[in-house]
């Protein structure tokens, strides 16, 4: 695990960039992403290009520092992640006559692979990454990232050259990159609580999304899509014979991701998902497992026994911490991580557990992955204030529409007429309208009541919910559970969770690897049918059925809690005079983005217990302590 940044210019009419030029330029961008690798720094230049990399050795810790290069030295390349089938690629490419230099580098495969199939290398990968090679036959640069978007990548086009980097504080390292925020961005993150890719808070960089590749060839860039899950056709199979195949893919998604040279251990919230996961590592760990558990003080959010019995069952040393309500000082820090405004409250408990379990380990494996592939969210089944309202005859909620609309309008303070409003419209909708909107932090018709003029006109009437939409309505999916879980995999995984997870363990040193994202196991579970999947919209009804042969019925089929953190109270208490301050403060106010009366309303429902804000009152707090941080 790793950081990577690195420039590549394009040599019109033979002009030509000075090599100690490119090395300081490359060399800020490496120290601006030190704490992804405190272990070492790496720095090639390369005729019109330069490769960085700051490493965190886990894998050949001797000879495994990069940039790496092919026999020739040809081409080179800096890597950020882990390819889990390297050694079985790396037994095919000796058998087909290339030589390796390092002794067991997961990163030099790819170097040999390129060079065999070019930008098709993607294909045979494993893992999870994120690299770039330079071909100097070629002058090409070739960027890519993992299939479901576990490493990041940031590019930027000035001054002649594609800059690219691990991180986007790596890239504003480069003076000829602007810092022009974009409106749409904080337009979106408002929706989404992150900004969706391919844009960024920045109109001069982009994200380069999940599963495509970009080539910079004769100064022009081009951005393309290698991989995508696909449901149909779905698989002629048993429901005995699913939970066998899905209990094997599991067992060895784990296994692979034992490769280390360097302690490890496991992430465990007392679910299902990272319990399974700790069930199958002690298959194949004999000595010490170490597992990491966070819990609050809270009653309602404290999973801690749940987790304590899972490290009972399998032995393992387990260790936990309590975070309490001071947690706002993180804020500064995660705002800083993330780059852009993000704000899944769950990263402040994720910060705390990788900084906790990086005093043991080097490497932690964790759960993420299951509930996208297996339909573990209630919202896969509507939630059910949804259920209940839309028993309801529809005729009858036709009919209380309109009125409904109107009387919201006459009296805006009232949050209950709007949520009643907005309940019975969502029942009403279509099916990718009423899905979408159940992930959304601000509504559309709060956005009319909180922005000012000025930045509505900025806008310009864009709807944000358009690119979820336009993953919902895939044209090739025909089952409503495979819109939805496509919906997840393509926006909600990559855009909020994955980051998180990237973020907060790359925060502080830490290689977080994820098992039940194994892309084989998840192709796998997008061809089951709805029955054996999702039976009778039992929540992740097969992955519960595998993981009760190693925990128990009654584990298993207790509520769902999800990982969530007491904000809520901590707003009306430790955390209130951060909350006023980022909030209402004259310098929040003058950013000229929300009405005043809008944000001091929300606030005082809040406080007032009228109406629980939490969601919307974090995403304001990140966002104006983005700025704090950021601006100039």
């Amino acid at each position: 695990m790793c950081g990577i940044c690195g420039v590549a210019y394009y040599a019109a009419g033979g002009d030509s960039r000075p090599g100690e030029e490119l090395r300081e330029q490359v060399s800020r961008m490496c120290q601006a992403l030190a704490h992804r690798g405190p272990d070492g720094q790496g720095i090639a230049v390369l005729g019109q290009a330069a490769l960085g990399h700051r490493r965190l050795i886990v894998i050949d810790p001797a000879t495994g520092a990069q940039p790496i290069y092919n026999e020739d030295r040809s081409i080179a390349i800096v890597f950020n992640g882990e390819i889990y089938n390297f050694r079985d690629l790396r037994r095919q490419l000796e058998s087909r006559g290339h030589v390796f230099s390092t002794d067991h580098s997961d990163t030099e495969t790819i170097v040999h692979l390129y060079e065999e199939r070019g930008v098709d290398c993607l294909h045979e990968l494993r893992g999870m990454f994120a690299f770039a090679i330079w071909d100097s036959r070629r002058q090409r640069l070739f960027l890519a990232r993992d299939r479901v978007g576990k490493k990041p990548l940031y590019y930027a086009e000035a001054d002649g050259a594609l800059w690219f980097g691990s991180e986007m504080k790596a890239l504003l390292q480069a003076p000829c990159i602007g810092r022009t925020v974009n409106p749409d961005a904080i337009h979106d993150f408002l929706t989404h609580q992150y900004v969706p890719p391919p844009q960024t808070i920045y109109r001069e960089i982009s994200k380069l999304p999940q599963a495509h590749y970009l080539v910079w060839e004769n100064g022009r860039a081009r951005v393309e899509r290698y991989w995508q899950l696909q449901y149909e056709p779905k698989a002629s199979i048993t429901r005995e014979e699913a939970m066998e195949r899905t209990e094997t893919l599991v067992n060895e998604a784990v296994r692979l991701r034992l490769e280390s040279d360097v302690p490890l251990g496991c992430f465990l919230s007392g679910g299902v998902d990272s319990s399974l996961v700790v069930a199958m590592m002690r298959r194949h760990v004999t000595g010490p497992l170490r597992t990491f558990s966070i819990g609050f003080e809270e009653a309602g959010y404290n999973e801690l026994p749940y987790a304590r019995e899972v490290a009972e069952r399998f032995g393992t040393e387990h260790h936990e911490l309590i975070v309490r309500a001071d947690a706002g000082q993180l804020l500064p820090k995660l705002a800083w991580h993330f780059d852009e405004p993000y704000a899944d409250m769950s990263a402040v408990p994720t910060y705390y557990l990788a900084e906790m379990a990086r005093r043991d380990v080097t490497v932690a494996l964790n759960g993420d992955g299951g509930d996208e592939s297996f339909a573990g969210y209630e919202r896969y089944r509507d939630l059910p204030v949804f259920r209940r309202w839309g028993r309801v005859p529809e005729v009858l909620r036709a009919t209380f529409a309109h009125p409904a609309r109107v009387v919201s309008r006459r009296f805006p303070e009232s949050a209950f007429l709007a949520n009643v409003r907005y309940v019975n419209d969502v029942t009403l909708s279509d099916p990718a309208w009423r899905y979408t909107i159940m992930l959304i932090i601000f509504r559309e018709d709060m956005k009319e009541r909180m922005y000012t003029p000025e930045f509505s006109r900025e806008i310009g009437g864009r709807s944000s919910l358009d690119w979820m939409l336009s993953h919902y309505r895939r044209a090739d999916l025909r089952e409503e559970i495979d819109r939805r879980l496509n919906c997840d995999v393509e926006t909600y995984l990559p855009g909020d969770l994955l980051p998180k997870v990237d973020r907060t363990t790359m925060a502080v040193g830490l290689e977080g690897r994820s098992p039940l994202l194994d892309h084989q196991l998840m192709e796998f579970a997008a061809s089951l049918p709805t029955s054996i999947k999702f039976p009778e919209q039992r929540l992740k009804g097969l992955l519960k059925d595998v993981a009760a042969v190693h925990l128990g019925r009654e584990f298993v089929e207790r509520k769902k809690h999800g990982f969530s953190t007491p904000m809520e109270h901590w707003f009306r208490g430790g955390m209130r005079d951060l909350m006023r301050d980022l909030l209402l403060s004259e310098r929040a106010m003058r950013r000229g983005i929300f009405r005043p009366e809008f944000i001091q309303r929300i606030v005082r429902e809040h406080e007032s217990h009228r109406v629980n804000h939490r969601h919307r009152i974090w995403a304001l707090m990140c966002l104006e302590m983005w700025f704090r941080v950021f601006e100039k």
